[in-house]
């Protein structure tokens, strides 16, 4: 069996960049462009919390990366560089081909957004992945969850909802077909970050957050922070993948999360901007609600009656 460092060196040093000095010392060096502010994130996942345990590695390797670099997204922010560390179980850590295929999407996500992987941690455990990312912003110019004013439109992009319905279909809780079945698996297992999108957002959006939790508890953050309230139209939402359970669907589309979609107000002025910016990007943003005064957030049917829904979305530490 290799040992910890030829691992390391073996799938995980790769030529960098935009660093001064990468993977093999005691810490890495960056440079910072002037003008600009650093932004810094980290997202755990953890087997049988945040991903099936047979999940494919290649797969696992994106996502792990991917999760990170959405927090950029929602941020305004470019990535830039990155550290993981991993805890591998003994059975991963002696099996080459695992490793192998988790560091080949590892480093193709890292390919996609031109990342830099400069470092890390490995150790034995059960198998943990915690990736920390860098990215730079112009100064000024972060989007942050506490700027939604009363009179601002919430929008969210893509279609949420697939990858908690792919979760469903994998744990047997519903019935996908294809193609539903086969884009809903790809929305889970190797999300898009929305990096173009949360850049061009910068000086347009007023609050922004990726959709990680579930759209209505990722709103509910934006409106906490904002000391706002909110009423989102249900029927104004993405149609719903179909599915063998619509009751599910719904509830997947609103609370499921591991969409990895920005959900973001802007002035209602901005509206004509936006919806230009969708197509622009061949992305699809849908208006789905309005910013008031007060607190709390209501649903309501396309008739404007009030709806009630029992779960908002994901809590790690819910009872």
């Amino acid at each position: 069996m290799p040992s910890e460092f030829d691992l390391i060196e073996r799938y995980f040093t790769r030529p960098t960049r935009q660093t001064v000095l990468g993977v093999g010392d005691d810490g890495a060096i960056v440079r910072v462009s002037q003008g600009m502010e650093l932004v810094i994130s980290t997202d755990m996942l953890v087997s049988g919390t945040h991903f099936l345990p047979a999940t494919e590695p290649e797969a696992l390797g994106w996502k792990t990366l991917a999760v990170n670099v959405s927090d950029m997204a929602a941020m305004g922010a470019k990535p830039r560089w990155a550290v993981v560390a991993v805890a591998l179980p003994q059975e991963i850590a002696a099996s080459e081909p695992w490793i192998a295929a988790f560091a080949r999407g590892l480093f193709a996500c890292a390919e996609n957004f031109s990342i830099d992987i400069i470092g890390g941690d490995t150790t034995r455990g059960p198998l943990n992945l915690c990736p920390t990312i860098f990215g730079e912003v112009p100064q000024g110019q972060a989007l942050l969850r506490s700027g939604a004013k009363q009179g601002d439109e919430i929008w969210v992009s893509g279609k949420p909802g697939r990858a908690a319905l792919g979760l469903a279909h994998l744990q047997g809780r519903c019935i996908l077909n294809e193609p539903v079945l086969a884009d809903c698996l790809d929305a889970i297992n190797r999300p898009q970050p929305r990096v173009a999108l949360g850049i061009a957002l910068r000086g347009l959006a007023s609050a922004a957050i990726d959709v990680s939790d579930g759209l209505l508890a990722d709103l509910g953050h934006i409106l906490a922070r904002s000391n706002v309230a909110a009423t989102v139209h249900v029927d104004r939402l993405p149609d719903v993948p179909a599915c063998s359970d619509t009751t599910l669907a719904r509830d997947c589309q609103l609370s499921g999360g591991d969409d990895y979609e920005l959900l973001f107000t802007a002035a209602a002025g901005r509206h004509g901007q936006i919806e230009a910016l969708s197509s622009t990007l061949g992305l699809a943003l849908t208006s789905i609600g309005n910013i008031g005064p007060g607190k709390g957030l209501t649903l309501q049917d396309a008739d404007g009656r009030p709806l009630s829904i029992a779960r908002r979305g994901f809590d790690h530490f819910a009872p």
